[in-house]
């Protein structure tokens, strides 16, 4: 049982709590695929796809809350592993662009489609999601990523992030490495999908589109992609500054079109550059 403060806490901003924890694992899904240097921007895509998928198991078939949690990662990652093969062969805006019109192709699947509500979206979710479910995930999605981080895995996505053709020649397989970090983007992004429906109890098909993917990236570039905890940071203090400015909420999407380039001219390594320490790393 939570202790009274922190329910009465809850009770009040509710709504911001649950988006600080959403955010952030979708930063953290922009993170997995920046740390091998591809700039894929499918994560609304996947985003959505966890989002319908568990809301329909919940709402039409009434299905456990866990199985629809596992059912919106398996779904966005399925996806993930189907297009990574033919997506990944481009690079930099050519992936960037592919990848945002998957979340187009989508959306307009959406729209047309009755059995999830069509244009008029899905609601009715039950309020399923909370702080326990979500920063739970949270926390324990940061420790795998710390540790990943520390390991040779890490040292091998780094070693991508820095020089691709150098890290094939020193033998890391760019393929593989690229494909397991989209997949593990698109289940992580689902699941934030999953937590979102499942605490708003609506969703619709334009939450999932283009200005959702620029605000996932600008998580990501303006924490910095040195470590897990840089984006985490990026996706808190951008969730919360609308509601620190309230007026200028209706430009949430040009302050986040500033903050994108002037993270890239002043910061390019972002406001938390430092980097995690590797496991028999000297000291």
């Amino acid at each position: 049982m939570m202790p009274h403060w922190l329910d009465n806490f809850l009770f009040t901003y509710q709504s911001l709590v649950y988006s600080l924890g959403v955010n952030a694992l979708l930063a953290l899904a922009m993170y997995v695929v920046l740390a091998v240097g591809q700039l894929a921007l499918g994560q609304a895509a996947f985003m959505g796809v966890g989002a319908y998928a568990s809301a329909l198991l919940t709402v039409k078939l009434g299905a456990p809350f866990p199985i629809a949690l596992l059912a919106s990662m398996a779904a966005p990652a399925l996806l993930a592993f189907v297009i990574g093969a033919p997506t990944l062969r481009l690079s930099g805006v050519y992936l960037a662009i592919a990848t945002i019109g998957l979340g187009e192709v989508l959306r307009i699947l959406y729209l047309n489609w009755d059995f999830a509500g069509g244009a008029l979206g899905l609601n009715g979710i039950p309020e399923k999601a909370g702080f326990v479910w979500i920063f739970g995930t949270l926390i324990v999605a940061l420790v795998a990523f710390v540790f990943v981080s520390r390991s040779r895995i890490g040292r091998a996505m780094e070693a991508i992030r820095a020089d691709e053709a150098a890290a094939g020649v020193m033998g890391v397989n760019l393929p593989a490495y690229k494909l397991a970090a989209l997949v593990a983007s698109a289940a992580i992004a689902g699941l934030a999908g999953a937590f979102n429906a499942h605490v708003s109890s609506f969703i619709g098909p334009n939450d999932y589109g283009f200005d959702q993917a620029v605000t996932i990236l600008s998580f990501a570039l303006l924490g910095g992609v040195g470590s897990p905890f840089g984006p985490v940071l990026g996706a808190l203090v951008l969730t919360a500054l609308p509601e620190v400015l309230r007026p200028l909420h209706d430009y949430r999407l040009v302050i986040d079109g500033l903050i994108i380039v002037c993270v890239v001219i002043f910061l390019p390594t972002g406001i938390l550059p430092w980097r995690i320490g590797r496991i028999g790393a000297r000291k």
